[in-house]
């Protein structure tokens, strides 16, 4: 299917409408105590080369960049949020403002991608998840984390939670992109709404 220069531009336009519904991510305790765990989970079962590069997917303001720095990594984040990548530029991190889905990247060039409640902001994920496959390297993994469907908190109807699917087509829209599942982590919490749960996923290349 070639696409027609019309058909490219109701895309973009169409991109540029919902950009507005993005919004600043400043950290919060639950989000920040979930990065912190599942980050030291990661490398008690998987390990990366020396100062491996590492691109966080919607980094926000740079909670896990922070992590991944002091552990002599390099990290490099993006968001579609200027007011994040003016917050993460300021704190002396690499961070630009790009879309998830159209990757300014060479092909195989991130030891690991970070992608923890970003997937599910694409309207398109599994294009997202082959641009995301372009840009690892070989060996390299996938680490993704999205909330579940019909919580206590109805993630589904935030308003810009475009793919808030199951976890079994999660899984295929993974493997399909080409990466092999290494293990799936449910995690399971209470907010004042209720019940709550988040999926991770870990892939390799």
């Amino acid at each position: 299917m070639k696409l027609r220069y019309s058909d490219i531009k109701k895309l973009e336009n169409f991109l540029e409408k919902i950009k507005s519904d993005t919004y600043p991510e400043p950290p919060t305790s639950l989000h920040t105590n979930i990065t912190k765990k599942v980050i030291d989970y990661f490398f008690k079962k998987f390990s990366l080369p020396p100062q491996a590069k590492i691109l966080d997917i919607g980094c926000g303001q740079g909670v896990a960049l922070e992590i991944f720095a002091a552990q002599g990594y390099h990290p490099i984040g993006i968001t579609l949020n200027s007011e994040d990548v003016a917050v993460c530029q300021q704190k002396g991190y690499e961070v630009y403002e790009m879309d998830q889905s159209f990757l300014d990247f060479e092909n195989e060039t991130f030891d690991l991608i970070w992608c923890r409640h970003c997937l599910e902001h694409s309207i398109f994920p599994y294009f997202t998840l082959n641009e995301i496959y372009r840009v690892t390297k070989p060996q390299g993994y996938l680490y993704v984390e999205v909330p579940a469907p019909e919580t206590s908190c109805q993630h589904q109807s935030n308003r810009n939670h475009y793919s808030v699917l199951g976890k079994q087509m999660w899984l295929e829209l993974i493997k399909r992109a080409g990466f092999k599942i290494a293990d799936t982590i449910d995690i399971d919490f209470t907010v004042p709404a209720g019940p709550d749960t988040y999926w991770a996923m870990i892939q390799q290349k």
